[in-house]
């Protein structure tokens, strides 16, 4: 599909900007191997029931291990029906099923409690955005008194404010190991800054992956699961730390707006810097999460008292059961198996999984406020206190600030008297309904 392109727009000079390219987004492809692609889509919509939904479930990489379940529960039923009853006592049922779910209640509680921190983290590291980005858009002075210089402090914040943007983008690639600057969403905000990652060689991406390995992991394989450190692994540079040392650049910004005056009342100058310490919380935080699994003994010991349940329930279902064995096993699998492998996808967070946090939204988001907060200059108080539609008394008033102006201070005061009566209409008194009749007079 060919991307989308729309006329040019000409300024007030005559001078032609292109206009943005509408490029193809994942959302519009329609191929199967996208559809358990992830992170899921926070604007897509389903009308399916949520229990027949496919995308966000791991209903693929349950595939194998239901098959070998199903496989196995056959074979232990034949033998006891047709040639010796393997059948045992369901006391032990009972009691493997309480360990089971002890095992299954930790490995779930722990896993959704790295995501829900994840998601805490980023939500942080959007306020701190936000906040940064105003303070400097609204309170750093621009001294176009002469106006090179005050068109240098306005490219400087732009620049400023761009950075911020590329620090959410470089934390996004950073917790997914990749850690160069020459993604599409990012080169462009970086390309021009000194960075360890930046001198570094590109890895080779023409590499195609194989098919039987993508098929692998699209059905949960762990020998197709490549190493997600490899780009770190084989790097022959250092390749350093791009969110670091954009926060770097950051802190050489505000150093110099405090050093210019441009930014001289030291309350601002406190918070821009608690911000930037925020910002850098948040960022350490993240990789306290990313590399800090759950520890690998009790993975692998979950794991193991996950499948020596499964394994003996035909066993222990035989006796009372008979055939209805085997979809019971699958059926028993499939919930067990099913929680686990939820636990182990949302472990990390910040992955590729369908549902792991949607860091690229994020991302977007903050973007998109951003360029909210710097699409218009700083407003002038005037322009929307006494703007004539400012109805400042609404409801008891639709009079805008100028006709207020002109009345005396006496008189706005005893409107706002008035004001909190009329919460109370079953009860409205005659000086209320006076006022009422007054203003709509006046504004006829």
């Amino acid at each position: 599909m060919a991307e989308k392109t729309s006329p040019a727009t000409s300024d007030s000079n005559g001078a032609k900007t292109p206009a943005p390219q509408l490029k193809r987004t994942k959302s519009d492809d329609t191929d199967l191997d996208d559809y358990f692609v992830g992170p899921r889509d926070l604007d897509h919509h389903s009308k399916w029931p949520i229990f027949l939904r496919l995308h966000g479930s791991i209903t693929p990489e349950m595939i194998l291990p239901l098959l070998f379940v199903g496989g196995w529960a056959t074979a232990i039923t034949c033998i006891s029906k047709f040639v010796h009853n393997l059948g045992i006592n369901q006391l032990l049922l009972t009691v493997l099923g309480f360990v089971v779910g002890l095992a299954l209640s930790f490995r779930s509680s722990t896993a959704y409690e790295r995501y829900n921190e994840g998601r805490k983290y980023w939500a942080q590291l959007t306020l701190a955005s936000q906040n940064l980005a105003r303070l400097i858009w609204i309170h750093a002075d621009e001294r176009h008194t002469d106006p090179e210089v005050g068109k240098k402090d306005l490219l400087s914040k732009i620049s400023c404010l761009n950075l911020i943007v590329a620090f959410s983008l470089a934390l996004k690639h950073k917790l997914r190991f990749e850690p160069y600057t020459h993604y599409d969403d990012i080169v462009h905000m970086v390309g021009h800054l000194s960075t360890y990652a930046k001198v570094a060689d590109k890895p080779d991406e023409s590499k195609k992956p194989n098919i039987f390995k993508t098929a692998g992991q699209f059905l949960g394989l762990p020998m197709a699961a490549s190493n997600p450190r490899k780009l770190i692994k084989r790097a022959k540079v250092p390749l350093g730390n791009l969110p670091l040392e954009i926060l770097n650049h950051l802190s050489s910004y505000m150093k110099m707006v405090y050093d210019n005056g441009t930014l001289k009342v030291s309350i601002y100058q406190t918070q821009s810097l608690n911000a930037l310490t925020t910002m850098n919380d948040v960022l350490t935080g993240t990789d306290r999460i990313l590399n800090t699994p759950l520890p690998i003994a009790y993975s692998i010991a979950i794991g193991q008292i996950t499948w020596v349940y499964i394994l003996l329930l035909p066993f222990q279902l035989f006796k009372s059961l008979g055939w209805v064995t085997i979809p019971a096993s699958v059926f028993a699998a499939y919930i067990i198996l099913g929680i686990a492998l939820i636990g182990r996808e949302i472990e990390n967070p910040f992955g590729d999984d369908v549902n792991d946090l949607p860091l690229d939204a994020f991302c977007d988001q903050i973007r998109k406020d951003i360029d909210i907060i710097m699409s218009r200059p700083a407003p002038a108080t005037d322009e929307f206190v006494l703007s004539d539609e400012n109805e400042l008394l609404y409801p008891l008033s639709h009079l805008g600030s100028k006709s207020w102006a002109d009345k005396s201070v006496e008189e706005i005061r005893e409107a706002l008297g008035q004001k909190p009566k009329i919460h109370y209409p079953r009860t409205e008194s005659e000086e209320v309904r006076k006022v009422k009749e007054t203003t709509a007079e006046a504004a006829v």
